[in-house]
């Protein structure tokens, strides 16, 4: 997967980024390729996002690593027992997943934070074969509609239930799937939305207090 190159745009836009660096991270290496999925492999939480930050993930190489996005999200997964740590900074920091997988809808950072339909199904098969290996999963938490669309379509969830049963993107919406699986969707963690207060802190950790419910339920 890091070797892709199905997305012509996306790969100048992140070798472009590595090259030109944003000045506070002058002197780091980036990793400037796709980045991959992230956790435990035994996990029954799975985190869907949209796509590595510009100068967080596309320079660390981890998902949701090096960005404000990630202070939030693993700030959260450290209080409620899934990340060994609070903070993530590099790919080699300790910080280790627990019962925990995160992967994203796109794998290589795009211009905007706005990857295009086609880059997305160039993506998608990627997602798929993650979803099918993770046989343990029983939450899956996405992270905008993005982030929720991508679970579906790559699930097959959304070819299998007809339109009228297929879950619709909500702040803190919960479905249970046909197979069991929980599917529970959020406001995305990016600055647009927690420097706005579209997403606040007590919003973010009631999501998470659901997701350990669903996670531990019996």
């Amino acid at each position: 997967m890091i070797q892709c190159t199905r997305c012509p745009r996306l790969v100048a836009y992140r070798r472009r980024v590595a090259r030109e660096k944003r000045r506070a991270y002058a002197a780091e290496a980036y990793w400037g390729r796709p980045v991959p999925a992230f956790g435990d492999a035994r996990a029954r939480l799975v985190i869907v996002g949209l796509a590595p930050g510009a100068h967080g993930s596309n320079r660390t190489g981890r998902m949701f690593t090096g960005d404000a996005s990630g202070d939030w999200l693993y700030a959260a997964l450290h209080r409620f027992g899934f990340a060994s740590r609070p903070l993530a900074t590099s790919r080699h920091d300790g910080l280790t997943l627990r019962d925990c997988w995160i992967t994203a809808a796109a794998r290589c950072a795009p211009p905007d934070n706005k990857p295009t339909p086609v880059e997305l199904a160039n993506c998608r098969p990627y997602l798929t074969k993650e979803l099918e290996l993770l046989t343990r999963r029983r939450v899956v938490l996405a992270l905008g509609r993005v982030g929720h669309d991508a679970f579906l379509t790559a699930s097959g969830w959304r070819a299998q239930l007809p339109p009228g049963r297929r879950p619709r993107f909500a702040h803190g919406a919960v479905t249970r799937l046909p197979d069991g699986t929980y599917l529970l969707a959020s406001y995305h963690p990016s600055r647009q939305n927690t420097n706005t207060g579209k997403l606040t802190r007590i919003m973010w950790y009631d999501v998470f207090r659901r997701v350990r419910r669903l996670v531990d339920e019996r």
